[in-house]
């Protein structure tokens, strides 16, 4: 019997290395909160602090994280989701099968995949993100359909005369300076620190409209 809990022994405290050895968080651990910021820069460092006046009208410092995605945002055109292209949309939903499309953000190639779904958002009550491949644009009465496809499954959107329609372009930190907007996804620490893991800037007066 002693030799027995002597090996239970022995294996738990073995297991328990390799828990550690492998960087796995312990159990309890939890996972960061999800912050995201929209608004204007009221100032940059040019390095890693950026303080945003939000859509509340409070001033929010956030930190730049490594590794950090850092797009432009400029305006596009439903002339351009061409069938194929990998988008995001943020949509309520309308009588019907259909959601209404608010806005439509085109990735570029390299970013297909990014964040590919359907789930909750945050930018108006009740609205949803949905991240996928584009389909033909149909005309309708009040627009024109367009059907985005996901891995395991799809959602048809309503794209309206006012539906927002931008995509990425490559910029650095110097176009990071105060008046522009901003939308920015972040962990919020333990310490209340907000800390970017991606970060997006209108271009030519441009508003990120995710």
């Amino acid at each position: 019997m002693v030799r027995l809990k002597q090996a239970a022994a022995s294996m738990a405290g073995m297991l328990l290395g390799a828990l550690l050895a492998s960087g796995a968080p312990p159990a309890s651990a939890q996972t960061p909160e999800v912050v995201r910021v929209r608004g204007e820069v009221v100032s940059f460092d040019g390095a890693s602090t950026l303080v945003v006046k939000s859509r509340q009208g409070t001033d929010v410092t956030v930190r730049l994280g490594q590794p950090l995605r850092l797009l432009g945002v400029t305006k596009a055109s439903v002339a351009d989701i061409k069938p194929g292209v990998f988008i995001g949309t943020t949509t309520v939903q309308k009588e019907g099968s259909s959601s209404r499309s608010l806005e439509i953000h085109i990735f570029p190639e390299s970013l297909r995949g990014t964040g590919e779904g359907d789930r909750p958002w945050d930018l108006v009550p009740g609205s949803s993100m949905t991240n996928g491949a584009a389909g033909n644009a149909v005309d309708s009465v009040d627009g024109k359909t367009i059907t985005v496809t996901y891995q395991g499954g799809s959602r048809t959107v309503l794209v309206q005369p006012d539906t927002a329609i931008v995509t990425y372009v490559p910029i650095d930190k110097n176009d990071v300076k105060p008046g522009v907007k901003i939308f920015a996804i972040t962990q919020k620490g333990t310490d209340g620190t907000l800390t970017a893991s991606a970060l997006s800037v209108g271009k030519d007066g441009v508003t990120p409209p995710m």
